[in-house]
């Protein structure tokens, strides 16, 4: 009887960022990326990394739906029936993406009309559906929210630096700011004589969806390289 008292006073004593919970946060950044270690979320990495600014807002779109769906799950996660979990679930990401949704629309329609039909396929992104079926659905809901908030973060951190590459080298700019090109509303016009950027044009290649699987490919064989024990994970 001691020994259960002692063991429920350990457990109310577990601070709230401890050693796991840290690990929840940081792993999804590198050892357990969702898209370069776990290999998911990869068509969406194909398709909206064209610019930064969409990229940075549908992966925040993606921490917001899958730390609050985690979180929700994990705290029904005893009442729900076996036989409808992934209805359940389906549910839950839905009605968090409506919500994203319709306050994207309603905060910058620019921005929604970029991202249109990607917002919604958030709702079949298989980052978020696994995190529930992994984590929340066995997991309390303080350590599944920390859990969504860091492997969309992961998602996310993929994303930019993969729209980055593309946008600067494919279409010379940065954020929607214009650093080199050809005409004078580039910072560095190319086409200005005696220009010592003659000679750049952007990489139309940059732009399609196929670079993004090469760049995708790179930071894999990056993490591989530096960190050896990833090599058969996925």
């Amino acid at each position: 009887m001691a020994e259960t008292v002692q063991a429920v006073e350990l457990q109310e004593k577990e601070p709230l960022f401890g050693a796991k919970e840290k690990r929840l946060l940081i792993d999804p950044l590198s050892d357990n990326n969702p898209i370069t270690v776990q290999v998911l979320g990869i068509c969406s990495a194909l398709a909206v990394t064209t610019l930064v600014i969409p990229s940075l807002v549908i992966s925040v779109a993606v921490v917001f739906v899958c730390a609050f769906s985690n979180l929700i799950i994990s705290l029904l996660r005893n009442v729900i029936p076996k036989q409808v979990r992934m209805i359940v679930q389906l549910v839950v990401i839905a009605t968090l993406v409506t919500i994203v949704e319709l306050t994207l629309k309603a905060v910058n329609f620019e921005v929604y009309k970029q991202l249109s039909v990607f917002i919604g396929l958030i709702i079949t992104n298989c980052i978020v559906m696994g995190r529930l079926e992994a984590f929340a659905m066995a997991n309390k809901p303080w350590r599944s929210f920390l859990d969504g908030i860091g492997n969309g973060l992961g998602y996310g951190a993929i994303l930019v630096l993969v729209a980055i590459f593309r946008e600067v080298f494919g279409k010379g700019s940065f954020a929607g700011i214009k650093i080199i090109g050809n005409t004078s509303d580039f910072m560095i016009n190319t086409a200005a004589d005696g220009s010592w950027f003659a000679w750049y044009s952007p990489n139309n290649l940059m732009v399609l969806p196929a670079a993004a699987m090469f760049l995708i490919g790179i930071v894999i064989w990056v993490q591989r390289s530096r960190n050896p024990k990833l090599v058969d994970i996925s």
